[in-house]
């Protein structure tokens, strides 16, 4: 990213043709419209950044009640279910008239 200053060809501007004004106006807008481009990715990464920095901070300062000392932690293996346990054990089994809707009844089917 460049960071110069545009001089306005004023001499060349005041002798120019309409045609060659409306030129020179069109290019001026696309390049501005090309830098409104870029800022608003350089915003979009400045604000990634700055929200990553902030939750590292974050982090960093509430690190003692994330990860407790291990004398103060509670037993969770007692309480944690096994990766064979059904999560859905405690719902109870859809009626006739929601599994019609969402189905077939198995003497329908070819």
């Amino acid at each position: 990213m460049h960071s110069s200053r545009y001089d306005v060809p004023w001499e060349y501007l005041r002798t120019a043709s309409m045609n060659t004004l409306q030129t020179f106006e069109l290019s001026r807008l696309n390049h501005a419209a090309n830098i409104r481009k870029e800022l608003f990715v350089m915003v979009d990464q400045w604000l990634e950044e700055s929200a990553c920095a902030m939750l590292a901070r974050w982090l960093l300062d509430h690190r003692q009640y994330l990860h407790p000392e291990p004398s103060s932690a509670p037993n969770l293996a007692a309480e944690t279910p096994s990766v064979s346990h059904n999560v859905f054990a405690r719902l109870s089994p859809p009626t006739s008239a929601s599994s019609a809707y969402f189905c077939d009844p198995p003497d329908n089917l070819p």
